[in-house]
């Protein structure tokens, strides 16, 4: 008995150390892929604005309002689709909150699914492109405009490309999970 028990510690001693430095090394390679998705997000919608108001006046388009896609120079002091005009300080705010949030939920996640994670960068790097459009400015730039579309900008592309990834999660991929396996026919 004491034998078994002597050859059974190490292995244990062993699978314990390497699962202890494990987690480690796949954090920090979750945490910088999180981190550069939304920084890059952050820095994609904060140049293209820069661009868009040093290249157009404010209401002009390009190549012209014709077309079913221009870029635009507009500026929205409200929230998606023009909603909560002249809110700047509640949607300040509720960016502060949203930010919080995604933090909050990056930090102690319920699900660490790499896909959520990724969704939840963009989201990230949206909300703060906006939100530093909103405290520098009061207002957001919008610029990317389809003629059957109210103007958006890369931060609002990416905070609803995040949702609808998650949507989409939990709609399909993690549905699959509580289904169990497939059963088998008695045939």
């Amino acid at each position: 008995m004491s034998e078994h028990a002597s050859t059974a510690e190490p292995p244990t001693q062993i699978e314990t150390s390497s699962s202890e430095a494990a987690p480690s090394g796949i954090n920090l390679r979750r945490d910088a892929a999180f981190f550069l998705i939304a920084a890059s997000i952050f820095v994609l919608d904060q140049v293209t604005k820069v661009i868009v108001r040093a290249s157009l006046d404010r209401g002009e388009a390009w190549p012209d309002r014709d077309w079913i896609l221009n870029i635009v120079n507009v500026s929205n002091s409200g929230a998606a689709f023009g909603i909560l005009q002249g809110q700047t300080v509640f949607l300040v705010i509720t960016s502060i909150v949203g930010v919080a949030a995604i933090g909050l939920y990056y930090m102690f996640p319920p699900l660490e699914h790499g896909l959520l994670r990724a969704a939840l960068a963009l989201q990230l790097g949206g909300a703060a492109g906006n939100m530093a459009d909103r405290v520098r400015t009061g207002r957001v730039t919008d610029f990317i405009n389809f003629d059957f579309w109210p103007a958006f900008n890369v931060a609002d592309a990416s905070i609803s490309i995040g949702v609808a990834t998650i949507i989409v999660f939990f709609l399909f991929i993690e549905t699959e999970r509580f289904r169990g396996p497939p059963k088998e026919s008695g045939d």
